[in-house]
């Protein structure tokens, strides 16, 4: 339990940016991209933590749960300093990166304690963990619910002071009885880690998921803003963020009880495959009613995030057992690159004069799916030999 409730205070940092995004706007005069540069700044800051986390192997070779607990106290710091520290949007990026980097020693890592602690029923434990980061991803949503508004540095400070509990709990965790320390660096870890080709299959379908997950999450507060603006309807926009966000945190759950009967593989295949119809079916929602236009996000929302529990399973179970930690932050890193690349990319076009302005640019978010499913099916079919 206190890893989950760690995991979901630690990864409360990563939303903040697009939850307080209107009022960062204002202070400190962003541009109409401000949604990929603020979401993407923690991305980046992100991938480069999981590849100085990963390259110099420190959760294999240190105390993961000090590691834990370290990363979750910097990461809040980094966090809060955005209400004393940032004045433009370039200072806003550095301190955002900054927050993204020290996350790479919250998710990743706390995907290790857990793998520590359950060698067996791993898929259901990654499925708790995984639904304690959507809610931590969603969370910053709810404290900008107009029902009890936060000011916008209040909302910093308190998802700081939140992650550093969250890191302080990880320490009553202790090292899990299954942990396998790497008491060197190696320099070969990359390359013994791709060579199993279970492993490659895996995060492959990873990969594709990865370029639909976090633009989904970050366009979510837009796609609603658009949808309001197109039919004259007044939406509490940061409420429903929040819900159809932290939706997943049940499919997320009930995907890791169905990987005990059915497989990690399949619940990750069938969850990409859903989201994937509902990234084209995006451009038609806008001229629905209400409740089927919300209808479908929720589903988007319980589909776009129960496979990574299961990627992240079928990572840690096709890797070495003595650089599960250094695998999980490797695919992370990859996954997280790629992310930063579609937030960037679904940004320009939404903004742009091109057929796939606005309605129609969430269209291409499917081509994680079709990228992924592939790779997907084929571990399926090599596990049924």
């Amino acid at each position: 339990m206190f890893i989950v409730l760690s995991q979901f205070a630690g990864t409360s940092l990563w939303f903040v940016g697009n939850a307080i995004l209107p009022e960062l706007k204002q202070a400190l005069n962003l541009s109409q991209y401000a949604v990929s540069h603020v979401t993407s700044a923690v991305m980046l800051g992100f991938v480069a933590g999981t590849l100085v986390y990963g390259i110099l192997s420190l959760a294999d070779r240190y105390s993961p749960v000090k590691l834990f607990f370290i990363s979750s106290l910097l990461g809040a710091l980094t966090n809060a300093a955005v209400a004393w520290l940032a004045k433009d949007a370039a200072s806003l990026f550095i301190l955002r990166f900054f927050t993204g980097f020290f996350i790479a020693g919250i998710y990743p890592v706390g995907m290790k304690v857990a793998a520590d602690w359950y060698e067996k029923g791993l898929g259901k434990a990654m499925g708790f963990l995984l639904g304690a980061l959507v809610l931590g991803t969603a969370f910053p949503h709810l404290l900008k619910n107009r029902d009890f508004e936060l000011p916008w540095k209040s909302v910093l400070y308190f998802t700081s002071l939140f992650a550093a509990i969250g890191g302080i709990l990880m320490l009553f965790v202790g090292d899990g009885p299954y942990q396998k320390r790497s008491e060197r660096f190696q320099w070969n870890a990359f390359a013994e880690i791709f060579r199993s080709k279970k492993w490659r299959q895996a995060a492959f379908g990873y990969f594709g998921h990865m370029w639909e997950l976090y633009t989904y999450w970050g366009f979510v507060p837009v796609i609603l803003a658009l949808y309001a603006q197109k039919n004259n309807i007044p939406l509490n926009i940061p409420l429903l963020s929040f819900l159809i966000i932290g939706s997943g945190c049940l499919s997320c759950i009930a995907g890791g009880y169905l990987s005990l009967k059915i497989g990690s593989a399949k619940v990750a295949a069938t969850a990409l495959l859903i989201s994937g119809i509902c990234c084209f079916i995006s451009p038609l929602i806008y001229q629905l009613p209400l409740l089927p236009f919300l209808a479908i996000l929720f589903i988007w929302g319980l589909a776009v995030i129960p496979d990574s529990p299961q990627f992240s399973t079928l990572v840690a179970i096709y890797a070495p057992e003595h650089l599960k930690g250094t695998a999980l932050k490797i695919y992370n890193s990859i996954g997280f690159a790629i992310t930063t690349i579609s937030l960037v990319v679904i940004d320009r076009i939404f903004y742009s004069d091109t057929f796939f302005a606005k309605q129609n640019t969430m269209l291409l978010l499917g081509i994680g799916a079709l990228v992924g499913l592939p790779s997907m099916f084929r571990l399926i079919s090599t596990q049924k030999q």
